[in-house]
Formats: C-alpha cells, structure tokens, sequence
C-alpha cells in the first residue's frame, strides 16, 4: 500500500492506495501525527510499502513528521522538493524554488489531466490561482486570503462580531443581503470569493479564448462551482501531482 500525505500549515490531508491498481484504501484529515497514527492503525490489513508528502511546513517538522513514520511503520517517506522544470511544465516563478510546492502539485497535476491550458483555483485558507499554458509554461499566479483568514480578521479585529460556526454554516444558505451580522458577514466574504474567481476566469480568456480547463481545488472549491459550471472539481488534484514527482518504480 502507498501511504501519500499533504502537510499543510493546519491539517494533515492523507490517503491510502493499492500499489497495483491505485484503487484508494482510505482517507481522512488530521490535526497531528498522532491523530494520523491513530486513524492509519484503524485501517483492516494495512501494510505500507511507500510513502511520499508534500508539504508547507518546516524542514524540522517535516523530518519530525518523516521519522515518526518510519518508527511506527517502517517505511520510507519520500519528500517533494522544488524544480525548475518536471515532466512537461516549467514553473514560471523567477526563484522557481519559492513556488509554494502545494501550488506546484496542483498545477502540474492539473497540465497532465487537461493536457492544454489550464487555471488551477486552490480555494482553503488561502486562495490561489495559476496559469498554464498549453505548451506548459506556468504563467504566474495570484495569492489571497480565503474566507476562513477574511472571517477570522474581522472576528479578531471588530469587537462586535461573534458568532459561531454553526451560525456561519446557516448563514451562507442564500446570498441576499443580511439581516444580521453574521449573514452580512459570511455572504460579504463569499461575494469576494466569487468576485476573485470570476476575475480569474476573464484574465484566462483574455490569454486563451475558451480553450482552457478550470480546476478547483481546496475546502472551499463548492462556494464557487456555481459561477464556474464547466470547472473540474477535484479534491485531491495535489495528490495526483504528487505521484507526478515522486513516481515509485
């Protein structure tokens, strides 16, 4: 079995495969190493052969992360590092190594299931957005803050904005003007959200006409699916350019 982890600043996105077919064994999201213990030793008749991650955090708490997983499962993690140029697509940024290696998977993942131009919108905590052409070449991106950063620095910084997240959960049933803070709030958020996509969407025609694939990606990818009826949504698109850059042969 394949062990295949997406370390983000927060959570720990993971997944199991069969190495023969791919077909997936099990999923989930953690808060820890030892929540990720936890919810793998759960898995009937698991036996890891391989493992790879990406991830955003330090190289300490990667290798804490990569040594923990040895320890318990005897397996070998192999780590995502940044690259100039892989299997097609040429990262665009002019220090490629300060490309974040999240939005590098995703890209690339994205190129080698459109194989044409393609606009990846990675929508979580915060929002991004990458251009690649059909000849590969990563044209540049745009960084945001998602809804979870926009709802938290107004919950931070305006004293009179309290609620939960039940609350905010209901109030994003409609999108009419609110009539209470926290229907104001969450929908003045998605409004932004949206605005930010569509404006992806007019800068990829303005490069490609109508010939391109959108992707959406990310916790928040369902809030926009609406405004972008022929976008892919795939969940996992950071893992399928995982086993792009670290193939097990």
């Amino acid at each position: 079995m394949i062990l295949e982890l997406d370390c983000g600043n927060s959570f720990i996105k993971w997944r199991v495969l069969h190495v023969l077919d791919g077909n997936l064994v099990a999923a989930g999201v953690v808060g820890s190493a030892e929540q990720l213990l936890a919810a793998l030793n759960g898995i009937p008749g698991l036996a890891l052969k391989y493992s790879r991650l990406v991830s955003v955090r330090s190289d300490d708490e990667t290798a804490q992360l990569t040594s923990f997983l040895a320890a318990n499962f005897r397996v070998e993690t192999r780590s995502v590092h940044p690259a100039a140029q892989l299997a097609g697509v040429r990262n665009g940024y002019y220090e490629y190594e300060r490309l974040g290696l999240d939005r590098w998977l995703a890209l690339l993942g994205a190129y080698h299931q459109a194989k044409r131009a393609c606009l990846v919108l990675d929508l979580g905590t915060a929002v991004t957005s990458d251009f690649v052409s059909a000849a590969g070449d990563h044209l540049g991106g745009f960084i945001c803050p998602g809804v979870p950063l926009m709802r938290n620095q107004l919950r931070t910084h305006t004293r009179r904005i309290r609620y939960d997240d039940a609350a905010a959960e209901q109030a994003l049933g409609s999108l009419l003007p609110g009539r209470s803070t926290v229907e104001a709030v969450e929908r003045g958020c998605s409004l932004m959200l949206r605005g930010f996509v569509q404006t992806q969407l007019e800068l990829a025609q303005e490069y490609w006409g109508e010939d391109f694939q959108v992707f959406l990606t990310g916790g928040d990818a369902l809030l926009v699916k609406e405004v972008l009826p022929g976008a892919r949504v795939m969940p996992d698109l950071i893992f399928i350019g995982l086993a792009i850059a670290c193939p097990f042969t």
